[in-house]
């Protein structure tokens, strides 16, 4: 097991811990050893060897002993001990917004529930309403939470699936026969969420001879269908694996083939047409006879195309800019000189200001911004203005010993809910930056929601919206608002709007980022930071920008600190 496997199973005993009902200490001690893990940047088998990890905060006895089964042996037998008093149902509740642990167990002892179906018939017929603690309005979100997780349940988060897809690369590039393997499809293209994997092989061996290797070695589990040229597989939670394979010479076709929506390669099949060739899932050919295309750049070029990033291959305009001439140089990791939303100790976040300036000054950062939550977001120990004045103190002293990498005073400030920022005038008035956000009242409808945002913008001390439609990926759905309006007024304030590169956000939409940019709207990429390793989230938000035709110049971060601090007073 690798640390995410780690984390999933630590994550699961405190969920069984809890429904079992055992005490809250013991719960909590299993939540706190998962996010420990998940935070630690080191490699976790070598920490657990050496007996740092024994000695990391959040890790007690009985964790790391969970900790040491599933690197030595693969598996955990606290969880598999817990997974027979639990049904799965149960298990599966706990993925319902409005149905903690407490509730659950209410409805399994009272109602004698033990599944989302039992739990969606006793909503639909009133018998939930009439528990105690619940009620009508309860009972109709609970049915709206499970409308949601069956239309999300086959999805998986970009992270999730890129460490699946990774695995079985690395196992077929290890077979023989196996020339070349790249990751395909809704993954290559940086797409939000992903269905299933696809992996572009070039190969000499028969594909479905593969698929049994992969089986044999334990990379994959069964065969789902298998053709000539195209396998799927299944692997871990439900997650499937389409296998997309050809000769070497033509590995440039079932790469792009693979790695297209289906209104990309609509439009690369009339293209085609109408120079004289015939493009399908089998190749591409001229009178019948296939064209060898032994990379992308070969395929394209046989098109009379310039190459195509995959985060474009979307179905816009991205073939008849192609056709013109070459596509805008997209925004890359490299152009980044600033990093901005980030949270320390001084709220909800794990490590120091001087931590992440440590971390940051590693990555080749030359300037970054701490946004910690402000008063308002007490459950997350937003800053009073007493301890903004400690933080801005830290600050100053870092920056007064540090001559290659500046720290920014900024904030994250909670959008009340008449639309005001959090902290009077004057406490605003000591940050470098302002990150606006909503984290309440989720439930306006679009015209108070749009009001609320838009009175934000209209604050001078507002430079940046932060994640503008609150949405969760997998989890929550956005709230209601007119971003058409939003991104019309950000443009009149010179406010910007922030891409959150959170993968469970992702927040703004990719969809809606040529038109913000369009509009004048300079764009922020903001890791959402609460730990040195939700730094390296800033690659999620990279790939939201390139997916929205972002250039370097329309991302505030690949300005210098004085840039980006004359962008704020403006």
């Amino acid at each position: 097991m690798d640390r995410h496997d780690v984390v999933h199973v630590l994550e699961e005993i405190a969920a069984l811990l809890e429904l079992k009902g055992e005490n809250a200490f013991k719960v909590r001690a299993f939540h706190n050893a998962a996010r420990t893990v998940g935070d630690y940047t080191g490699d976790v088998a070598a920490a657990f060897a050496s007996g740092e990890l024994a000695a990391v905060k959040g890790i007690g006895p009985a964790t790391l002993e969970v900790v040491r089964e599933c690197l030595t042996a693969g598996r955990s037998s606290a969880l598999e001990s817990l997974r027979t008093d639990v049904p799965p149902g149960v298990v599966a509740m706990l993925r319902v917004s409005g149905m903690g642990a407490a509730k659950i167990r209410a409805v399994r002892e009272q109602l004698g529930i033990a599944s989302l179906d039992e739990l969606e018939a006793a909503a639909r017929d009133g018998r939930l309403a009439r528990l105690p603690r619940f009620g009508a309005k309860t009972a109709a979100k609970i049915l709206t939470s499970l409308e949601f997780l069956r239309r999300t349940s086959a999805f998986s988060l970009v992270p999730h699936a890129t460490r699946r897809a990774e695995a079985l690369r690395a196992a077929l590039a290890a077979l023989p026969g196996v020339a070349a393997v790249a990751l395909a499809g809704s993954l290559r293209r940086r797409c939000e969420v992903v269905r299933d994997v696809d992996l572009a092989v070039a190969t000499t061996v028969p594909l479905p001879l593969l698929a049994d290797q992969l089986l044999r070695s334990g990379a994959t589990g069964a065969t789902v269908s298998d053709e000539p040229d195209l396998v799927t597989v299944r692997l871990e939670r439900e997650t499937t694996a389409d296998l997309h394979g050809g000769a070497p010479e033509r590995f440039g076709h079932r790469l792009a083939w693979a790695t297209g929506s289906l209104a990309h390669l609509e439009q690369l099949r009339r293209h085609a047409a109408e120079r004289g060739l015939a493009l399908d899932v089998a190749g591409l050919t001229r009178d019948g006879a296939p064209l060898d295309c032994p990379d992308e750049a070969a395929f394209y070029d046989a098109l009379g195309l310039a190459w195509i990033p995959p985060e474009l291959r979307e179905g816009a305009d991205e073939v008849a800019r192609a056709a013109a001439g070459p596509l805008p140089r997209l925004i890359e990791r490299a152009d980044l000189r600033g990093l901005l939303h980030c949270h320390t100790t001084y709220s909800d976040g794990t490590n120091s200001v001087a931590e992440l300036g440590e971390a940051c000054r590693a990555l080749g950062y030359a300037w970054l911004g701490i946004t910690d939550h402000s008063q308002a977001a007490a459950y997350a120990g937003g800053l009073d203005p007493e301890r903004v004045a400690r933080q801005h103190a830290e600050i100053d002293a870092w920056n007064a010993g540090s001559p290659d990498l500046r720290i920014l005073k900024g904030i994250e400030a909670d959008i009340l809910a008449d639309g005001r920022l959090d902290y009077a005038p004057e406490v605003l008035d000591r940050f470098d930056f302002v990150i606006g956000s909503v984290h309440s009242r989720f439930e306006l409808d679009g015209a108070a929601m749009t009001a609320r945002v838009l009175r934000a913008l209209d604050d001078p001390h507002l430079t940046i919206l932060g994640h503008p439609t609150g949405r969760l990926l997998l989890t929550r759905d956005p709230y209601a608002i007119d971003l058409h309006q939003v991104i019309a007024r950000a443009a009149e304030r010179g406010v910007a709007i922030e891409i959150n590169a959170d993968p469970q956000r992702l927040d703004l939409d990719w969809r809606l980022c040529r038109e913000a940019r369009d509009a004048g709207v300079a764009i922020s990429i903001g890791p959402d930071a609460h730990s040195l390793a939700g730094l390296q989230n800033v690659e999620f938000g990279i790939g939201i920008a390139r997916k929205g035709w972002l250039e370097p110049q329309d991302v505030l971060n690949t300005r210098d600190a004085e840039g980006f601090l004359d962008y704020a007073k403006a």
